[in-house]
């Protein structure tokens, strides 16, 4: 364990009978996770640049439901999950097929732990579509890879509420902080659980590895074990 940032690292998943087969492939792959504003984009920018490993974005930007969703989520948050569960998975599979090392930005995991599961238990997701989410979801997991590495990026609410609000996304403008509240609790609660991978988590509140050389070097310095 790292002092300087407070940086955890945990590992269940030894003797964790959801750990995925160990492979010989030298390929290694970094999951980031973290909350709506929480630094994702920024980390796997950073350490994909410093380690020369290939990132991978989340496809927000190509989520045709994704404005409606926003507006209206009990309507569309069948179709915006299942979007992101389909796109998930084809990203997995380019990332599987990538000769490089490889970094994710969110992961198929937090899509159906958190944010379909966060819809269902506030009634924006029926049950029916919810039992469908969950079985379709199931089925992709099983042929999935669990990544090497997860990194999860812990990050108060009102430090994630202020950081929309600069970044000025308009469709994020007008989440409520009661969402972005069971989304985090539903984090917490999803990496108390977590065992597929070892596992490292970063307060990025209190992070600036861009200017502080402390910073930097605890991050480089933890993440290169992984590699």
């Amino acid at each position: 364990m790292a002092d300087a940032l407070h940086i955890t690292e945990i590992d269940r998943s030894q003797n964790s009978p959801r750990r995925a087969a160990q492979s010989n492939d030298p390929r290694r792959y970094i999951a980031v996770a973290g909350s709506i504003g929480a630094g994702k984009s920024s980390i796997v920018e950073f350490l994909s640049q410093h380690f020369d490993v290939q990132p991978f974005f989340e496809p927000n930007e190509d989520n045709p439901y994704l404005e409606d969703f926003y507006e209206d989520m009990e309507r569309w948050s069948f179709h915006s999950q299942l979007y992101f569960l389909g796109a998930k998975f084809k990203l997995h599979k380019e990332l599987d097929a990538s000769p490089q090392n490889v970094i994710q930005d969110r992961t198929i995991w937090e899509d159906a732990e958190i944010f379909a599961q966060n819809l269902y238990q506030q009634g924006q997701m029926s049950a029916r579509d919810w039992q469908t989410y969950r079985n379709l979801y199931e089925s992709v997991q099983g042929e999935i890879r669990a990544p090497d590495v997860m990194i999860y990026l812990r990050c108060p609410v009102k430090t994630v509420r202020q950081r929309i609000a600069m970044r000025g996304r308009e469709m994020e403008q007008n989440i409520p902080t009661e969402y972005l509240n069971r989304l985090h609790k539903l984090y917490e609660n999803w990496i108390d659980a977590y065992d597929l991978s070892p596992l490292v988590i970063l307060p990025t509140d209190k992070l600036d590895y861009v200017t502080n050389l402390v910073d930097y070097h605890e991050i480089v310095t933890v993440i290169e074990k992984y590699l």
